[in-house]
């Protein structure tokens, strides 16, 4: 099996989930991504108790989620020989994956500015919370407070009168790691095609400006995209919505154009007397005359009088864009994703066997990447350092002093 990326050397200088996920990408396709942690390990590795899950090095979803099929070397970079092994590995490297804050990279000598004089040909790929520029640029940056908060999640998409929605860990993370591969791919092609190296950067806040584009633009205008946040009954397009059925689920449609559903929306829900009604139809004469709220209440009644199993085949018979809003556990046991192989069955060596989530883009010639674990803090240290060329004397003399770390597995 073929990979896309094998051969090409990674290392990956960076905590929690933004940064990793791209090394992770990279990884899957074939990417030598080689972890440096420090020997308290990536605080990612403890985030279990605000998961839910239990706290357990051998079984931990989230770490192998974002650090799957890497392996790991523990430095000591304040230690001036943990620093040469450092860049003894960025000699072999293509990428440098790093998310920390440029004040810290300048303390260490790992800026961008110092690192292209010597490595020219250096993919070097930087995530950060808010940017590298600008009055909160040192600002330590999170998906729930840089991405959610800041970049208009929490306030724009809420109901009107309450509170922010509750926000989960990984969804913005995600978004920005899977936006800094692809600057970090089209960076090295253009090293191994030109043999000229680039600086590739995104932020948790950029990402975010730019996922709600459409309505940060539509807020040059006075409409509805400066009133938000909305009553839902008071949305632009009432066809645009979530409806309470009668067995208490929501079934969410997505009508972009009302006026091309609205004949056989209406006719679908069971009130054909309204087809032709003036009032509620074209869009914009629904509108002058405010009735959207009307025409909200009208279907939200109708959808009360069945259930979700029951909308179903008269939704998909009328070809209306909808689906039933799922619960994490029910998403966990769709068969549609079972279908597209957006699952992994790991089982654990405490003989626990969990469903993991795979990467979203799949790659035919190559087929389903193998999904390795990730690795325990400094697992691959003393084999990663022998390809470096120390010996085991000079591997050992690291340990003892504290500058390499590997956990010592206690299965073993």
């Amino acid at each position: 099996m073929s990979k896309p990326l094998e051969g090409v050397k990674v290392v990956e200088l960076a905590t929690f989930i933004a940064a990793a996920s791209a090394g992770r990408f990279m990884a899957d396709l074939g990417a030598d991504v080689v972890k440096i942690e420090s020997a308290k390990g990536d605080p990612l590795r403890h985030t279990a108790p605000s998961e839910g899950r239990p706290l357990d090095m051998y079984e931990n979803t989230t770490w192998d989620l974002e650090n799957g099929n890497k392996r790991c070397i523990s430095l000591n970079m304040k230690d001036p020989a943990g620093k040469e092994a450092f860049f003894k590995l960025l000699d072999q490297a293509d990428v440098l994956i790093t998310n920390w804050r440029v004040q810290a990279l300048q303390r260490a000598g790992l800026d961008y500015e110092t690192l292209k004089v010597k490595y020219p040909k250096l993919v070097y790929a930087i995530c950060t919370g808010y940017g590298e520029y600008g009055p909160d640029k040192d600002l330590p940056g999170f998906d729930f407070t840089a991405f959610f908060a800041r970049g208009g999640y929490f306030d724009s998409l809420r109901q009107r009168g309450t509170v922010p929605f509750n926000g989960v860990p990984g969804l913005g993370d995600h978004n920005v790691g899977m936006n800094l591969a692809a600057g970090i791919l089209a960076a090295l092609y253009q090293a191994k095609t030109k043999g000229i190296g680039e600086k590739v950067e995104t932020s948790l806040f950029e990402s975010a400006v730019y996922n709600m584009g459409m309505m940060v633009q539509a807020s040059n205008y006075e409409g509805i995209a400066q009133q938000y946040p909305i009553d839902v009954r008071e949305g632009a397009n009432p066809f645009n919505a979530a409806w309470r059925t009668k067995d208490n689920r929501f079934i969410q449609t997505c009508m972009p154009d009302y006026n091309t559903y609205y004949k056989k929306f209406i006719a679908a829900i069971g009130r054909e007397d309204l087809v032709e009604n003036e009032n509620y139809f074209p869009i914009l004469t629904c509108q002058a005359k405010g009735l959207g709220t009307e025409v909200y209440d009208i279907v939200m009644e109708q959808f009360m009088t069945k259930t979700a199993e029951e909308w179903r085949p008269i939704l998909e018979a009328a070809d209306i864009p909808f689906a039933l809003c799922q619960n994490w556990i029910e998403i966990r046991n769709d068969k549609q994703a079972e279908a597209n192989n957006c699952f992994y069955d790991m089982k654990y060596s405490n003989g626990n066997t969990r469903r993991l989530v795979r990467l979203p883009v799949k790659f035919e010639e190559m087929g389903v990447p193998e999904y390795k674990p990730g690795p325990l803090i400094g697992e691959q240290g003393p084999e990663i350092l022998k390809e470096l060329g120390y010996d085991d004397a000079q591997i050992q003399e690291m340990q003892e002093k504290g500058t390499l770390f590997v956990w010592k597995d206690e299965r073993k």
